[in-house]
């Protein structure tokens, strides 16, 4: 299985991309929270890869974040609810308010995406509440500081700026900043340069 892919952006769509893997190019299927995020044509990017396997055809379904991996295979662990089905859940939620909605109960926000009608969406809080809850308990550190689920990357450059002797406050706020202006889509070393660049100015 396919389970992480490092390219060069052949083509990009909102719907899907072409990854040039050393020659060989891999159509992956994203949702639109990853196709927002994407560097520009031509240039690298890692995705998390879920490869789905049918009778008749292989499917690679690729992520930014493992936020959002794991919210997708959350929803397709769900009888009913297909990859297209998920793909179409996270191009019109976030990860958080996903979870906040399953965690609250929410059908009617769940139900603002197509495809998803009362019954599905009831199902889907009454599935995956528990798990949400044991992933993401209510009070922990689940976000980054404004909202948005903690990605591996930004606990990455918190544990190695705070081991620079940076003050733990101060890196996340520093990571905000470089958040809203798209780098933690880069790589970490990108990431790190950034926040450090952002600490010098005080």
């Amino acid at each position: 299985m396919i389970a992480l892919l490092t390219g060069h952006l052949a083509f990009k769509a909102p719907s899907h991309v072409t990854l040039d893997v050393h020659g060989v190019g891999y159509e992956v299927l994203i949702p639109l929270s990853t196709y927002y995020s994407l560097p520009n044509q031509h240039e690298s990017v890692t995705l998390s890869i879920h490869t789905h396997v049918r009778e008749d055809a292989i499917q690679l379904f690729g992520f930014l974040t493992a936020a959002e991996k794991e919210a997708f295979l959350l929803l397709t662990s769900i009888s009913g609810i297909g990859p297209k089905l998920g793909l179409s859940v996270l191009s019109t939620l976030s990860v958080q308010d996903l979870f906040s909605a399953i965690q609250s109960g929410d059908t009617d926000k769940l139900g603002t995406v197509s495809g998803i009608g009362k019954k599905s969406a009831a199902r889907i809080a009454l599935e995956l509440k528990d798990k949400v809850a044991q992933l993401h308990p209510a009070g922990t550190s689940g976000g980054s500081g404004n909202g948005q689920p903690m990605s591996p990357l930004y606990e990455d450059a918190l544990s190695a700026l705070v081991n620079l002797g940076y003050r733990q406050p101060d890196v996340r706020e520093a990571l905000k900043r470089v958040e809203k202006s798209g780098a933690l889509a880069q790589r970490l070393e990108q990431v790190i340069r950034e926040a450090l660049k952002d600490l010098a100015k005080g």
